[in-house]
């Protein structure tokens, strides 16, 4: 077989358009004699339509560890992918410096998932480098059920780099859990060999995160122990080869420290009563708080101040449940750091907290709750820790999982429902990792971002200020649902930007950008469907605060 063409043309170049496999390539270019192509025998494949593409989000992450690949290169993988299967990126959604253990704290991954369960996605594929960026979760079917949300809502997930087609076929089946099993295998791996870095370094007497503690300072030294400067709060160390010491802070701390001590063993008062004692002579506890009966309990039980570097009392591996330690699975150095008190005194101290608190046994607990009830015809927390006779409020969460089941064993039901105490816990932790994601993101569309530390009231671009609201939703008796947006008047900022939660308060349901108006300050009550004066403030993303607050030169915007 032969072909004939007028003027000679690059035989590979042309057969490199019609196929990808480089056998085929070689194939066919046996078919063909040198020079007897012609490009006007040659005919191009038409353009694609940008109509006739699949509109796709792609989402990529880099968790905190280091990475082989940065989210820009997982940007470039995706990119070639879509445009081999005649698809177009018309989102992006990134978690930077997240872990992909569970949900926590992926702002991307989660807006991701509210706009598609909403059904207002306006994308129909999801593109993600690898199943381990998807997530590392430490159960396979979670990972599972989070694409199968999105399949369900027509949103199909497609792993770019893998060498199987997520096509629901038994092979990509198959691979696809294993993959899955390995990426949480991976992060299980590597937890037992971080372990056993940080005991390591605990045994040579460092310290391992964590602030220094009242009375104490956080020194930071280099490989040859040579001193490098201290740490405030909030400061991390920059190489690898650094270490952190901790060493005795200002004189009038640390004696302080002493004096609590002496208070206690040698004058025999109770943590109560030297709180009050400090916070009479208004002696500062380092930070605008009070003294309390906690923060001197912990002064009194944290072998630190003997300069003991103890590692592994509570654990929190693979962000599963925080459990405490027996004292036999601590890891500990004694004289690791200088010394703040005695040995002799810390042991003194020590024998009469176990004196005092015995271990009580859960009926003797639950009796003595009963008693307190029928004292004072209520509980709660505050008033359980007032009684210096019975274990505090945390020993009772510690021991029954939370005061609302304790309340239920012995017959107290309180007066109001304190279900919202857990749900508000996490929203409140949903509330600073909203603030960096919103932050990140503006600063990566190119404005100015000041943070007030104090208020967290953002400042862009200097013109405005922001301040950052989480809605709680509310389950009406009805099943009607309502959100309460609660203005702070003192901030007195120009935009509020209110995050409406969807039921069940997991997920992100919209965004309400409001002005600054008088009749606004108190506060708005939201239902499923509101009037045209308030909806016309909300979005389903913040992408043009984002585009509102990127900066351009004149010159460009003209």
């Amino acid at each position: 077989m032969k072909f004939h063409f007028d003027a000679p043309l690059d035989v590979e170049v042309i057969l490199k358009r019609r196929y990808a496999n480089p056998v085929c390539i070689q194939f066919c270019k046996g078919l063909f004699r040198p020079q007897e192509l012609s490009s006007a025998q040659v005919q191009e494949t038409p353009p694609i339509s940008t109509s006739s593409l699949v509109r796709a989000a792609q989402y990529v992450r880099m968790s905190t560890e280091h990475q082989r690949y940065s989210t820009q290169n997982q940007a470039d993988e995706i990119a070639k992918y879509a445009n081999d299967h005649q698809m177009v990126i018309v989102r992006t959604f990134a978690d930077d410096g997240k872990s992909g253990l569970n949900l926590d704290g992926r702002a991307g991954l989660l807006q991701l998932l509210s706009e598609v369960q909403s059904g207002l996605a306006d994308f129909k594929a999801v593109l993600v480098y690898d199943v381990s960026r998807w997530g590392r979760f430490q159960d396979a079917d979670e990972s599972g059920y989070w694409e199968y949300v999105c399949k369900r809502a027509g949103v199909s997930v497609h792993y770019c780099a893998e060498q199987f087609a997520n096509d629901g076929s038994l092979p990509s089946v198959i691979l696809k859990n294993l993959k899955r099993t390995m990426a949480g295998e991976y992060s299980r791996e590597l937890s037992v060999k971080v372990f056993a870095g940080q005991c390591r370094l605990i045994e040579l007497g460092y310290r391992q995160g964590g602030a220094a503690g009242f009375g104490l300072r956080r020194l930071l030294i280099d490989e040859e122990h040579r001193p490098k400067g201290l740490m405030d709060r909030g400061h991390r160390k920059s190489l690898q080869t650094d270490r952190v010491i901790l060493i005795p802070g200002p004189e009038h701390e640390w004696r302080i420290v002493q004096g609590i001590y002496h208070s206690f063993v040698n004058e025999g008062k109770t943590e109560r009563e030297i709180a009050d004692d400090l916070n009479s002579r208004a002696v500062p506890r380092g930070s605008t708080r009070p003294w309390t009966r906690g923060a001197v309990h912990q002064i009194l039980v944290n072998p630190k101040y003997i300069g003991s570097n103890v590692y592994n009392r509570k654990s929190f591996k693979l962000k599963q449940r925080r459990v405490s330690n027996p004292e036999a699975m601590w890891v500990r150095k004694d004289n690791a750091f200088e010394a703040l008190v005695s040995r002799e005194l810390f042991i003194d101290a020590a024998k009469r907290i176990e004196t005092r608190s015995r271990h009580f046994t859960e009926d003797q607990m639950l009796g003595m709750l009963r008693d307190l009830l029928a004292r004072e015809g209520r509980l709660s927390a505050i008033l359980i820790d007032e009684f210096d006779e019975m274990p505090s409020s945390t020993v009772y969460k510690k021991r029954f999982g939370s005061l609302t089941r304790v309340y239920s064993l012995i017959g107290y039901t309180p007066g109001r429902d304190y279900s919202y105490v857990e749900i508000n816990r996490a929203l409140r932790k949903l509330h600073v990792q909203h603030v960096e994601e919103i932050t990140t993101r503006l600063v990566s569309s190119g404005a100015q971002v000041a943070a007030n530390p104090l208020t967290g009231v953002l400042t862009i671009n200097g013109d405005f200020t922001a301040e950052i609201v989480i809605a709680r939703c509310r389950v009406r008796p009805n099943g009607r649902l309502r959100w309460i947006i609660r203005l702070d008047g003192s901030n007195d900022c120009g935009i509020t930007i209110a995050a409406r939660m969807a039921e069940h308060n997991k997920l992100i349901l919209d965004y309400y950008l409001l002005p600054k108006r008088d009749a606004l300050r108190a506060g708005i009550q939201l239902a499923q469907e509101n009037p045209l004066t308030l909806d016309v403030y909300r979005f389903e993303d913040l992408q043009t605060l984002y585009k509102l607050s990127k900066r351009v030169r004149i010159g460009d915007a003209a």
